[in-house]
């Protein structure tokens, strides 16, 4: 068999759909999420997992505007694995505990800065009142528990998140991360029910979000059970994409097949051919493989 034919061997399995959502905001919590710049980085986490190979397309996440017309001028989101995945400090002992935080450092990211992602607001409500706050109280041991900042209201807003360079993720416990600039002012994340109810996306183990700020990094903090002391909350926010694609198992034998001929072809060529064949298999498997 010629080189050249072999991507006629490929077909591969349609490529299944993937949802997941926590839900609508409740109203518990809000606590802040934005980059660094006027004030001090500060990441909100929460978790979802992947059960295999997946793609990621968008994302929407709620939150909490102020009231005065401040603009938004840029939107990062970033993806954590679970501790100590991607961390090479050893626990400090600032915080009460890492099992089941985020990792130190980020897996991956995306901005609107780089281009990378694009976004569009939507207003679901001029006034929306979250009952407690996490903002600047994030503090190490011994000091984690403030009890939260007591209540804050904004304008309830929907973020649009569409990922034009796509997340590509392995199977794993992830940590999503939206940080938000704006013109003045700062985002506060809303939190969503706990446990996940319909028409949410329950999974286990659900861990609860997670907080910190650069003065405590690279450590974490719960934001229930470490800062308001009870508890433990989701945060508004989805994911969509599809899972991706793997060769059927016809495919498989036919790639095999085709492989062992090409196999006989090489043994015939000369070295430039020999490099020729080489790069039609990597193309040949890497279209087979989505």
């Amino acid at each position: 068999m010629a080189p050249d034919s072999l991507p006629a061997l490929a077909t591969s399995a349609s490529a299944a759909a993937f949802a997941f959502s926590t839900g609508s905001p409740d109203g518990r919590i809000a606590t802040l999420s934005r980059p660094e710049g006027p004030g001090l980085e500060t990441e909100t986490a929460d978790d979802f997992v992947l059960g295999g190979a997946t793609q990621l397309t968008s994302a929407t996440f709620t939150g909490l505007l102020p009231t005065n017309g401040a603009s938004v001028t840029g939107v990062t989101v970033e993806i954590y694995r679970t501790f100590p995945n991607d961390s090479t400090v050893p626990p400090s002992g600032q915080v009460p505990t890492r099992a089941n935080s985020p990792s130190d450092v980020v897996f991956d990211s995306r901005d609107s800065a780089g281009g990378s992602l694009s976004f569009s607001t939507t207003t679901l409500a001029s006034t929306f009142t979250a009952s407690n706050s996490v903002v600047n109280g994030i503090n190490p041991l011994p000091n984690q528990t403030t009890g939260g900042e007591g209540a804050v209201t904004g304008e309830e807003v929907l973020f649009n998140i569409n990922f034009t360079n796509p997340f590509m993720l392995p199977g794993d416990h992830y940590f999503f991360v939206p940080l938000v600039s704006l013109s003045s002012g700062q985002f506060l994340w809303l939190s969503a029910p706990r446990p996940i109810v319909a028409p949410g996306t329950p999974f286990a183990p659900d861990l609860q979000a997670w907080i910190r700020n650069d003065n405590l990094a690279p450590d974490w903090l719960r934001v229930g059970t470490d800062i308001v002391g009870s508890g433990a909350f989701n945060m508004a926010f989805s994911l969509d994409g599809a899972d991706v694609a793997v060769p059927e198992p016809a495919t498989w034998a036919l790639m095999i097949a085709g492989f062992g001929m090409a196999g006989a072809a090489v043994s015939t060529t000369s070295e430039d051919n020999l490099a020729r064949v080489r790069l039609s298999l990597c193309r040949h498997a890497g279209s087979a493989t989505g």
